[in-house]
């Protein structure tokens, strides 16, 4: 690059961020505010937001299947506000709604709208399907093949009962309209253009996205198994509090700056780069988050973090190369060129596993799954644009500026390869310890505390109780002056507070209480919160925010994800062995993660099923780049008939060391800020995350090398003794054959000679 177009590159880069950066203060400054409009729409355990109480309607007694279907049907509908919305049973009749990032209960109840019926008809009243047999609705466009005009629609899907009436009725009334009635009032009039026998139908004619998305909505209300009417809404408080929300910002920002002065220290110029284009994507990351109003919470806070580690790791594998190239004898700028160029399939099929696991997380799962997704694929896709575009033109850039001498890259000999294949059952040993103490851990808390795992509310469910207090405490207060007490009492740690605006009034939400329990809480709150039996207002059972279905969600999203990922690995390596190794890793690092769960018995609640979905990105990251470079080392082995595997591996894991313990380093001084600047639920949250980014190092370097070793000696040993028989066979083969094994002819002996009771004569 010359002098003066690398002049134009900085300046403008550095311009750029100048101006983002200003940009972005702004968004924090909003954000630290709570303003929407100004900064990130923020969850309900950051910011607060909407609660809405529902009540069954009179007349109907429902059972808790019905309970539990229409609760999961409206945590599919509330997800169109936000994917961390909330939705859980109060008592045996009531289900609340918790809408984040929105401060007008009115608002959003004109929008919402009271769940009632739905009803399919004909055009003289006859009802012939109900909701019940909507499985979904969502609104989506088609092309016109003949003009190539968009169109928008509903496309609807029916239980398998539903398609089949479906079937009948619109067989029966081809070209005839069959209006759909939302609370007896007509919402469309589709005419019917062809027979619909699959049981997924579309409704044209819509003018906008937003009506087909209104329709859908109406629609998929309507599909409620049961009648509901709004019995109260208010606003709520984060569930954190403010404090906890600045402390992340401080931490993640103290975070930032260290990784700067690690990566220009390690790297000098290209760290240098670095830097700026990673202030250059925090500061798009932001912006996005806020223009597109994606709301922001604790998972999705492990989503950018995550992606952070990421754009670092892009990086440090570029800059390795780049020393790598240097210490081969290459000059800098054919150095430049070259690690750039040889980092680029790392990088790639490492995000792109990552951003498979997000897309797939994202249209299977819910709820906060859907949240962490949105976060971490935005984060990859700004990542690689960051490393890949931002990094080389500003490494370049500082070439052409006089910066070629190569003191400034540094550079790197090749080193003695570090013998980690003959260590694996070492470190196999050690990682199946670790487990099997995990499986004990489980079986003790069983055993003693009726749960393998320490679940929270989410998971669990438990008591909610509202109380009056004497006066305006913040979330800080009362978790520091009444929450100790309050555990105390009923032997529980994970209390949840919650204000509600404008009173002061409080929810306390804790695990199921007995009656004894109860009454010991009801005491502490005189004593210590000022507070006299009448303050307490209500005291309900409430179920889990996190229901079956959301659980199975996530479970089917990671378990797709998996095998999307290994499919592409497999493709990508040309190799089973490459896919299968990487999975077990994965699965290994999962298991480690659980058993720090088990043995601290810290909380398992929203947070750890982030904390899980994290792991799995970093792991299998980690994991691409070694085996990247082992794919790159027996290209050069090609031809070589005789080539020695374990020596492969071992260079491979050390060329890739500096990598592997710089990325890891990097990624745990972010989560290591947040956990000691952050209050008790960021701690239960980042604290294994630690433990994720540790594991997830370890099983890259001691583990997934050694695993695919394994695999692929034993294909060669019997690929080997395939072509030891088939070598054995074929000299079978040229022996003379006997056809008459059971009364042999002697051979005929030369010249007349003939045996005669077995001497020659």
């Amino acid at each position: 690059m010359k002098k003066k177009r690398s002049i134009v590159v900085v300046v403008v880069l550095l311009a750029c961020l100048v101006l983002l950066g200003y940009y972005t203060v702004g968004i924090l400054r909003g954000t630290l505010e709570k303003n929407s409009d100004t900064g990130i729409k923020l969850g309900l355990d950051l910011a607060g937001g909407v609660s809405i109480t529902y009540g069954v309607a009179e007349g109907q007694n429902p059972t808790s299947e019905e309970m539990s279907d229409t609760i999961y049907q409206l945590e599919q509908r509330v997800s169109a506000y936000s994917t961390e919305s909330e939705v859980y049973q109060v008592g045996d009749d009531r289900i609340t709604v918790e809408i984040p990032g929105v401060t007008d209960a009115n608002e959003i109840l004109e929008e919402l709208g009271a769940p009632g019926s739905l009803e399919f008809q004909t055009e003289d009243g006859e009802v012939y399907m109900t909701g019940d047999d909507v499985v979904d609705a969502q609104a989506g466009t088609t092309t016109n093949q003949t003009t190539g005009a968009t169109n928008y629609c509903v496309e609807l899907t029916l239980n398998e009962e539903g398609a089949q009436i479906f079937a009948d009725y619109t067989k029966e009334y081809l070209g005839q309209y069959l209006p759909i009635y939302y609370n007896g009032e007509c919402i469309t009039y589709p005419e019917v253009q062809s027979e619909i026998t699959n049981g997924v139908a579309e409704i044209t004619g819509m003018s906008s996205y937003e009506e087909a998305e209104i329709l859908a909505t109406q629609i998929r209300s309507g599909a409620l198994k049961l009648e509901l009417t709004e019995l109260q809404s208010e606003v709520v408080g984060a569930k954190l509090g403010s404090q906890a929300l600045r402390t992340s910002i401080i931490a993640a920002v103290i975070g930032i700056l260290i990784i700067i002065v690690f990566l220009i220290c390690m790297y000098r110029i290209p760290g240098v780069a670095a830097s700026i284009a990673l202030l250059l994507y925090t500061g798009i990351l932001l912006s996005i988050l806020h223009l597109y109003h994606i709301t922001l919470t604790l998972p999705g806070i492990a989503g950018i973090i995550l992606s952070i580690g990421m754009a670092v790791d892009a990086n440090v594998i570029i800059f390795a190369r780049i020393k790598e190239e240097i210490g081969a004898g290459k000059l800098v700028d054919q150095a430049i060129q070259s690690g750039f160029k040889k980092a680029f399939s790392a990088i790639l099929d490492g995000n792109i596993t990552t951003l498979i696991a997000a897309v797939v997380l994202y249209l299977r799962g819910s709820g906060t799954v859907r949240g962490f997704a949105i976060t971490l694929a935005i984060g990859i896709i700004v990542s690689m644009f960051s490393a890949l575009v931002l990094t080389r033109w500003l490494v370049r850039g500082f070439y052409g500026l006089g910066f070629k001498d190569k003191k400034f890259y540094g550079e790197r000999k090749q080193r003695e390869p570090i013998q980690f294949v003959k260590r694996r059952v070492l470190c196999i040993c050690i990682s199946v310890a670790i487990i099997v103490a995990g499986c004990v851990g489980m079986g003790v808390h069983r055993s003693t505390d009726g749960s393998v795992l320490n679940f929270s509310l989410e998971f669990m469910g438990g008591t909610s109780t509202t109380v009056t207090l004497d006066g305006d405490y913040s979330i800080e207060e009362i978790d520091e002056d009444i929450v100790p007490y309050l555990e105390d009492a009923i032997d529980d740690t994970n209390i949840q507070t919650q204000k509600v605006a404008d009173s002061t009034d409080v929810v306390f939400k804790t695990r199921s209480l007995s009656l004894d329990e109860r009454e010991a809480l009801v005491e502490a709150l005189e004593e210590h919160a000022g507070v006299s039996e009448a303050d307490i207002q209500e005291s309900q059972n409430i179920s889990s925010t996190i229901s079956s279905e959301m659980r199975m969600d996530a479970i089917w999203a990671v378990i797709i994800a998996t095998i999307c990922m290994l499919i592409y690995i497999w493709i990508r390596f040309r190799e089973i062995r490459f896919a299968t190794a990487a999975v077990i890793a994965l699965v290994h690092d999962v298991l480690i993660v659980l058993t720090f769960y088990v043995l601290s018995w810290t909380n398992v609640g929203t947070t750890f099923i982030a904390c899980m979905l994290t792991l799995v990105g970093y792991s299998i990251n980690a994991t691409i780049v070694i085996f990247d470079r082992i794919r790159e080392n027996l290209a050069l082995e090609a031809g070589n008939r005789n080539i020695d595997y374990e020596q492969v591996v071992n260079n491979s894991i050390t060329q890739t060391l500096s990598r592997s313990i710089n990325t890891s380093l990097t990624t745990f001084i972010m989560v290591f800020m947040i956990f000691i600047l952050g209050v008790s639920s960021i701690r239960e949250f980042t604290g294994p995350l630690m433990i994720g980014v540790i594991c997830g190092a370890y099983s890259s370097v001691f583990l997934t090398g050694s695993i695919w070793y394994m695999f692929k000696m034993r294909s060669v040993k019997r690929q080997q003794t395939k072509a030891i028989e088939a070598k054995q066979a074929k000299k079978n083969k040229k022996k003379p054959k006997n056809n008459n094994k059971s009364n042999p002819k002697p051979p005929i002996p030369p010249n007349g000679q003939k045996f005669d009771n077995g001497a020659q004569v």
